[in-house]
């Protein structure tokens, strides 16, 4: 099959950028490996929460509908949102097609999948990085026979009840699971670095907006030291119980694995069941593989959202590198704006 434009993946990112290439009526088709509508959001964890409010989390042109609790909107209600969103705007999505490999043609990109071949104009990359969990490599790590899991696999604490259970790592995701598998088990939590915790009163909105300031700032040569980031902790729920509790503590980094549990920095060896790894993820660019552009960082060099190497070739949703707070559903609306419009002009001069 032959189209203008191929969406790679039928998450947020992508949803955002059809909704712009709607906009500019150009012929254009979603590729989406998930079942049904939900990109990532449809493997969170059973209690996962948005810690923005329903309308700073919105894709562009239909803001969120009110949610149960309006200010930390549940994983479901997002999954229900961005599939009304994908019905409303008669997104053309076809799932599940996984993508195999893009490869360059004279006037083309030519997309393989598990459902045939496809041959775009322009292709615009949007899979995000779910799919590529982190996990860092550590002494011992082939050894330990104990459970392990990242954050991508876990669903609920059911199934450590009664364990001794170390959460690694210091972002929203480490705090949110170590904060309800602690009231079920004998739970640590362990990060590199003491995180930062933010004022009760202080939700992503906020964080949005002082991301915002300071992205601006940048732009315009000025100075701007925001009150906190990104990668800062919500105080959701969950989280100040666990602080009610006095359980939101942290501990430093162990130093290497054993067959039955971990080595402390002073060299103390402790028994453990189990591991949960909430180390992050990077982007999931395995299908681009076959073009030569993915560097050793696991990034492809990008004018904002256009490939360098590759001009018929854009990318949306994987981080500031691909435009600012692009990862997120309110942030993404900027960059996806971006490709829309810069796919349009490169297909009207080539």
């Amino acid at each position: 099959m032959e189209t203008d434009v191929l969406v790679i993946g039928g998450g947020q990112a992508g949803l955002a950028t059809a909704y712009f290439l709607r906009r500019h009526k150009l012929d254009y088709l979603v590729l989406d490996r998930e079942p049904a509508a939900g990109g990532a959001w449809r493997h969170g964890w059973d209690s996962l929460q948005l810690f923005s409010p329903a309308q700073w989390s919105s894709l562009p042109g239909w803001p969120m509908p009110a949610t149960k609790n309006p200010d930390w909107p549940h994983r479901d209600e997002v999954i229900a949102y961005l599939q009304a969103y994908e019905e409303r705007y008669q997104i053309p999505v076809r799932r599940p097609v996984m993508v195999t490999s893009v490869s360059a043609e004279p006037e083309s990109l030519l997309v393989e999948t598990d459902q045939g071949s496809y041959r775009a104009r322009a292709v615009i990359s949007a899979t995000g990085t779910w799919s590529q969990p982190f996990i860092p490599e550590l002494p011992g790590s082939q050894v330990f026979q104990g459970r392990q899991l990242h954050s991508a696999e876990y669903l609920n604490p059911e199934a450590f009840v009664g364990q001794r259970v170390l959460v690694i790592g210091g972002g929203n995701s480490g705090a949110q699971i170590y904060a309800e598998v602690s009231e079920v088990a004998t739970a640590s939590w362990v990060t590199r670095e003491p995180p930062n915790f933010l004022p009760d009163e202080v939700d992503g909105r906020v964080l949005f907006e002082m991301a915002t300031e300071k992205w601006l700032a940048e732009q315009e040569g000025r100075e701007y030291t925001p009150a906190g980031s990104l990668a800062d902790i919500v105080m959701v729920p969950s989280v100040r119980e666990a602080r009610e509790r006095g359980v939101l503590k942290t501990l430093p980094m162990f130093s290497a694995l054993t067959a039955n549990g971990v080595i402390w920095p002073d060299g103390r060896e402790e028994q453990v069941d189990a591991l949960i790894w909430c180390t992050g993820f990077r982007p999931a660019l395995e299908h681009l593989a076959g073009l030569g552009v993915i560097k050793p960082n696991g990034r492809i060099e990008t004018d904002v959202t256009q490939a360098l190497k590759v001009p018929r070739l854009w990318l949306v949703g994987y981080g500031d590198w691909t435009g600012f707070a692009s990862a997120t559903l309110l942030g993404v609306m900027r960059s996806a704006r971006d490709a829309a419009r810069r796919v349009s002009e490169f297909l009207q001069k080539h």
